[in-house]
């Protein structure tokens, strides 16, 4: 009997991983335009240690929120060899919405549009506001979820209790893995993800 509870129980940690293992895909080579019409690819950013992707969409309350958050993260590791990037996928959004949200926000980050989902799909967007934490040499995600756990749907905390990217980057840094069973889902807007 113990020996089919022990069973069951490895049996149980191997779905978790193996459920953590495929919710951390990998970032696809790209070449995309920016919201000033500047192409970037893959390629370019090579030579950082880590590039870290948000996912932005066009008034979307959340994403609009989480900017501060995010930037703060930027000014804390940028001088480490880290790339901060935005990207969006949503269908409606085309390069001019997307300029002109940046200028009417300040938002100071390159914002990719993701026009074919290339993005979005490789990676298993669904909502604005997530981050992912991605090693441009192999490609891999090392980290996606929420920058902190200061927004919600219907709630925003003065300040953070935790701060998901800021541990991930890290633990990244350290040589570590990010324990993904400990990370919530991302509170954002739905991005349609359409059909090929």
């Amino acid at each position: 009997m113990l020996r089919k509870v022990l069973l069951g129980i490895s049996l149980i940690a191997c779905t978790a991983g193996s459920a953590a293992d495929e919710w951390l895909k990998s970032l696809p080579d790209f070449e995309l335009l920016d919201q000033h019409g500047t192409t970037h690819s893959l390629d370019q950013y090579r030579d950082r240690e880590l590039i870290v992707m948000y996912v932005q969409g066009v008034g979307c309350p959340i994403a609009r929120i989480a900017l501060p958050q995010f930037r703060e993260v930027r000014e804390m590791y940028q001088s480490q060899n880290i790339e901060f990037l935005m990207f969006n996928a949503n269908i409606q959004d085309d390069l001019k919405r997307i300029n002109r949200e940046a200028t009417e926000f300040g938002i100071d980050f390159t914002i990719l549009k993701d026009s074919e989902q290339l993005l979005a799909k490789s990676l298993g967007v669904e909502r604005t506001a997530e981050v992912f934490i991605i090693d441009p040499k192999t490609q891999d995600v090392l980290f996606r979820g929420p920058i902190n756990d200061q927004l919600g749907y219907e709630t925003q905390r003065n300040e953070a209790h935790d701060e998901y990217l800021k541990d991930a980057l890290n633990t990244v840094l350290a040589g570590g893995t990010v324990d993904m069973q400990d990370i919530p889902d991302s509170k954002g807007c739905l991005v349609a993800i359409f059909d090929t």
